[in-house]
């Protein structure tokens, strides 16, 4: 936002005792004011709610070493007098968890880094950060470009002002667009899927790739993978399978940004592997990390840093991948010569060259320079910072260069490089989505729901989803191939790619997900087709013995479906009333004898006659003389 919306504590300066904790916490845990002081460090000025970072468990200072770069930055200009703004984020472990699973904090940060001569030594730093539980990027990216200057124009109390609007929105909706108003101004936002929200089928293509299927769908794919484009499909693969990766980057910004874009680049697979945007030394992972002995076995974590010294402590980590520019005012690449990749000569934008990518072409020097980095290691970067990946893994997809040929470069004026980072980020989003989805849709068959056949009973039990077995699965698509759009993109070793994703850390996950999802949704068909039924054309068709076994089916959906309709549900008390009227159907067929039968048991009596609330307060009883 170019300008600051008129920001007012809501309710008048009583309201701070106002805020509802509860409302506040369904968006942030806290809104924090971070000093970098020369005597003691890192230390939080303000915190609100005041006790929201626990100091006992020492949250507070995780949070406060994660909200700065490692040093400052070397690249601002040498005036007298300079300021320079940042965003960037990272996640760390929630220290004041009592829950038996680990769970992490995301911390969105608006850093600001002064350099004035006149400071002791040269400069200050400040840092505004939302700490929440959710991964709402797109969201607290916005929130903190109000919050932050506004944060450094009248002081702290801008943390309480913006905490007062943001106890006002409604929960959240994940998956859907919301309009959340903040002072003047109203943030428009798409909220990603919830983490339980298994997304699409995997055998369709969500029709627009602007809707998020997955987290960080605002990360920059494009700037930041810009030099290294030709391994974006390597990354993609090294992100399926769970590979560790190591992405360092001149500067926080650069580093979280890498590390959130990689982890939206295979949506809409659920991404289980443990991801920190920015780590730093003071993590607490850091020191199990760093003791791992040679040879052993390096966790499946993606790392963002930007300290040196990880090259040396985490070199167990087999996959390197280095990006950005120390620049921090450009992260274009341009070829050799300090010509303009574009097309055109006044900086007007044209399409990214392939020859410019090295894409199919050889020279001595290019080889040379090859050999020398993969000597070298990621420990070249120890001198100088360069664009590049170091890793063992032999990927199986090749890079699409029908993609790679749609990107768009905005030559030399930065005025257009945001507008054709939209355009190249479109491009690229729209061929992982479909990459992801095409790789995932040979498991379609064991998550395909079914529905009642017409005239068949939708009383009996759905039938259960296929059984998956990995050997079975992987031999029945080594019959059928990988299907058309994987085999023009994909080596002969592709079945290689599924055993990895079998075995590795995020199927398991993903796959009982899916699972889940599809029998809650066969569940939903089934009892969707027992609303519609017509009972009285359905018991036509029925023996006697038949027509009993519907009563006894009819008789339990409508025990299950009371217990529903006691919470208040319109669906439920419908689908109640619906079934009533089926089980009295069902009753009025059956043979004289076996009604009076029936009514022998005072409680089935009581539901047939109508009386639901006394038979729930002994459910049970009629389920158990059922016949």
């Amino acid at each position: 936002m170019n300008r600051i919306p008129s920001v007012s504590l809501r309710g008048g300066a009583d309201a701070d005792a106002a805020i509802d904790p509860a409302a506040l916490a369904r968006w942030a845990r806290a809104f924090c004011v971070i000093r970098f002081d020369l005597e003691r460090g890192q230390l939080v000025e303000a915190c609100y709610p005041p006790d929201a970072l626990s100091s006992a468990a020492g949250l507070d200072r995780l949070v406060a070493f994660s909200s700065f770069p490692d040093s400052m930055s070397h690249h601002l200009p040498r005036h007298r007098s300079s300021v320079h703004d940042s965003l960037f984020s990272f996640r760390v472990p929630d220290t004041t968890s009592s829950s038996p699973r680990r769970t992490f904090l995301y911390g969105f940060v608006f850093n600001r880094q002064r350099q004035d001569e006149r400071l002791p030594r040269g400069g200050e730093q400040k840092s505004v950060v939302i700490l929440s539980h959710a991964p709402y990027s797109s969201l607290f990216r916005l929130l903190l470009q109000i919050l932050g200057p506004l944060c450094f124009d009248v002081g702290p109390s801008a943390l309480a002002m913006v905490a007062s609007h943001v106890a006002a929105w409604p929960p959240p909706a994940p998956g859907r667009p919301m309009e959340l108003p903040i002072g003047s101004a109203a943030l428009r936002v798409h909220l990603p899927p919830a983490p339980d929200d298994p997304g699409p089928p995997p055998a369709l293509l969500p029709a627009n790739p602007s809707v998020p299927y997955g987290l960080f769908h605002d990360a920059d794919l494009f700037a930041a993978f810009r030099g290294l484009l030709l391994h974006l499909w390597t990354l993609w693969e090294l992100m399926v399978v769970g590979e560790p990766v190591l992405v360092v980057a001149p500067s926080p910004s650069q580093c979280s940004e890498a590390v959130t874009a990689l982890v939206s680049l295979v949506a809409p697979l659920l991404y289980s592997v443990d991801f920190r945007p920015y780590f730093t030394i003071h993590d607490p992972d850091f020191a199990r990390l760093n003791a791992l002995a040679e040879g052993e076995v390096f966790p499946p974590m993606v790392l963002g840093v930007t300290n040196l010294f990880f090259l040396k402590s985490l070199k167990s980590i087999a996959n390197v991948v280095s990006v950005g520019s120390p620049n921090p005012n450009s992260t274009r690449v341009l070829p050799v010569g300090g010509q303009s990749p574009g097309n055109g000569t006044n900086g007007t934008p044209g399409k990214l060259k392939l020859d410019k990518l090295a894409i199919n072409k050889f020279s001595p020097t290019s080889l040379l320079n090859s050999i020398k980095l993969r000597r070298e290691g990621p420990l070249s970067l120890m001198t100088e910072h360069k664009e590049a990946l170091w890793s063992t893994y032999a990927p199986t997809t090749k890079p699409d260069t029908s993609v790679l040929n749609r990107l768009i470069d905005a030559g030399v004026s930065p005025r257009i490089e945001e507008s054709m980072s939209v355009v190249n980020n479109e491009i690229l989003r729209r061929h992982f989505l479909e990459l992801t989805t095409n790789f995932l849709a040979p498991f379609g068959p064991y998550l395909r729901t079914t529905t009642p056949s017409e005239g068949s009973s939708p009383f009996v039990d759905p039938p259960l989803l296929p059984p998956f077995h990995a050997d079975e699965f992987v031999n029945g698509l080594s019959a059928r191939g990988p299907g058309k759009f994987l085999s023009k993109r994909m080596r002969s070793n592709w079945l290689d790619l599924y055993r990895r994703f079998l075995e590795g850390p995020n199927f398991m996950p993903w796959f009982r997900q899916r699972r889940a999802a599809a029998e809650q949704e066969q569940q939903r068909l089934w009892r969707h087709a027992r609303m519609n039924v017509q009972i009285e054309k359905l018991m036509a068709k029925m023996s006697e013995l038949e027509r009993i076994d519907s009563f006894n089916a009819i008789e339990r959906y409508l025990l299950r479906e009371m217990e529903v309709s006691g919470t208040g549900s319109a669906d439920s008390i419908a689908a109640s009333q619906k079934l009533k009227r089926d089980l009295q159907t069902a009753f009025g067929v059956l043979p004289k004898d076996m009604q009076q039968l029936l009514l022998s048991n005072p409680k089935r009596a009581v539901l047939l006659q109508g009386g639901e609330e006394k038979v729930l307060e002994l459910n049970g009883i009629v389920t158990g003389t059922a016949l």
